[in-house]
């Protein structure tokens, strides 16, 4: 029941894993005003999780793609919010009411960091290169009312965004990869508890002698 209590628990959870956080305006995702409290799984979202089969092997792509699509279904189901809306919630919330736009680069940074994602196409740098070039340009700090300072920085991070070939209408695909990334971080994780929690019952005196069986042939459905 161990080992059951704890793949389950992380099955549960929506975290971010290493995942590349772009700016606003270079990927772009759903805004919302309100997020609500995240509901116990039951009813569907559970009854998703007893049917369908997750096989706890972060390596493959197959096992990655068909744990996203899943815990995709579980969160409609329960009406949960991705983790790339979760991320944009918090963004928000966080740096509304800051007043520049360096203090406001800072903060995405800070909520990066905090949120253990990585910058793996050097993002945040090229962004504060822009910042230091608009506002060498303007002769002051950038203020995020400034419209026609803001304008010149749109521009600049328009520039970068071609560079690392990011393109709105490729935001569905972006997304896409997000999810999958977080899946795969998300199997990790459950791989590493499985073992843990597996490794702990085989030093209980009535499992000693038993061999421990590979994570990916377990079977979440039969824990549920």
């Amino acid at each position: 029941m161990a080992l059951a209590s704890r793949i389950l628990s992380r099955s549960r959870q929506l975290y971010a894993g290493q995942i590349i956080l772009q700016p606003e305006n270079a990927v772009p995702v759903r805004f919302f005003a309100k997020e609500a409290a995240p509901p116990a799984l039951k009813g569907d979202a559970l009854g998703v999780l007893r049917k369908e089969k997750i096989t706890i092997d972060p390596d493959d792509p197959a096992a990655v793609a068909q744990y996203a699509k899943v815990m995709k279904t579980v969160r409609e189901k329960a009406d949960l919010f991705s983790e790339s809306q979760r991320i944009q919630y918090t963004i928000q919330t966080r740096t509304q009411g800051i007043p520049d736009a360096r203090s406001y680069l800072l903060t995405l940074k800070e909520i990066r960091i905090k949120r253990g994602l990585t910058d793996d196409l050097g993002a945040e740098s090229m962004m504060m290169d822009a910042l230091e070039k608009v506002e060498k340009e303007i002769k002051k700090p950038l203020l995020r009312s400034d419209k026609k300072g803001m304008s010149l920085l749109m521009a600049e991070f328009d520039k970068i965004n071609k560079k690392l070939g990011i393109k709105r209408e490729d935001l569905p695909k972006y997304e896409e990869q997000l999810e999958l990334k977080i899946a795969k971080a998300q199997l990790e994780e459950l791989k590493k508890d499985a073992l843990e929690a597996m490794e702990t019952q085989k030093k209980r005196e009535e499992f000693k002698d038993e061999e421990m069986v590979g994570v990916k042939s377990l079977d979440i459905r039969n824990f549920i």
